[in-house]
């Protein structure tokens, strides 16, 4: 059975993303098609990328890199909860990214997203970013208003149509992530 982390991206103080996570989450948790974790990239307490090395030649010299490392290569495929922040991913979130290499290769991805215009432009640049580490992400996507999904920008109520974005989007990685398991072995 494949593990898929369901990764929090937003390290911010009263960041709706929790809630969002939570809930994709309990939804993947009602699946027995794979096992799912929520990862909170906020727990990991990573500084701005402090590794003297680059990512790509797998030489991990900090204790905060080796255990995030560990974590992330525990997986064969991620759902990234990302807010868009100035048309694009939280900081955070990059440089979360950034500090690992291998353990992303041949895994697959999905996107979960929520912003003014649903976060739609930070997966896109997730996507952008994904093809550099080697992740396959897949076509679905979920996208929530801030205007539509939430009560005063910070409630998060969604629209019970957003269940079937995110089957549908976990029946993608999950397929995929079989697939790209032959690339992994």
């Amino acid at each position: 059975m494949n593990n898929i982390a369901i990764i929090l991206g937003s390290t911010r103080p009263n960041r709706n993303g929790e809630a969002v996570a939570k809930w994709v989450f309990d939804l993947a948790s009602k699946r027995t098609d794979a096992s799912y974790e929520l990862v909170d990239v906020k727990e990991f307490n990573l500084p701005l990328l402090d590794e003297p090395i680059p990512a790509s030649q797998g030489k991990y010299s900090k204790e905060h890199t080796k255990r995030w490392a560990e974590k992330i290569d525990s997986f064969d495929a991620f759902i990234f909860v990302t807010p868009e922040y100035n048309h694009s991913i939280p900081g955070a979130l990059k440089n979360a990214i950034d500090f690992l290499y291998k353990e992303w290769n041949n895994k697959v991805a999905g996107f979960v997203s929520y912003g003014a215009v649903g976060g739609a432009r930070a997966v896109e640049h997730l996507r952008v970013v994904m093809g550099e580490l080697m992740i396959a992400d897949v076509r679905e996507q979920v996208m929530f208003s801030l205007a539509t999904d939430f009560v005063n920008y910070n409630e998060f109520k969604p629209d019970l149509k957003h269940k079937d974005g995110v089957n549908k989007m976990l029946d993608q990685v999950v397929t995929w992530s079989k697939a790209m398991k032959v690339l992994r072995d």
